[in-house]
């Protein structure tokens, strides 16, 4: 069982979604960036994608945080 989620949570879950749907709109639109911006495009994707898997790495780790400490709270009321 998960734990309730708190603003900071929620607002990280959003940007991984974000980041996430960037990142599959800048792949598949590959073409016409590199077409419009030359090389820096594959240089903003790469960063995109960089950046995805840092902040997906960084919300797992909060979460399961938050979720471990949701459960042993959990578990001393009940034992209490």
């Amino acid at each position: 069982m998960a734990a309730p989620g708190t603003e900071e949570l929620r607002t990280m879950r959003r940007t991984f979604q974000v980041l996430c749907v960037l990142c599959a709109v800048s792949v598949l639109a590959i073409s016409p960036l590199t077409l419009l911006l030359g090389r820096a495009a594959g240089v903003g994707v790469a960063a995109l994608l960089i950046m995805t898997a840092l902040h997906t790495a960084l919300y797992a780790l909060r979460k399961n945080r938050a979720d471990a400490a949701w459960l042993d709270a959990a578990g001393s009321d009940a034992e209490a």
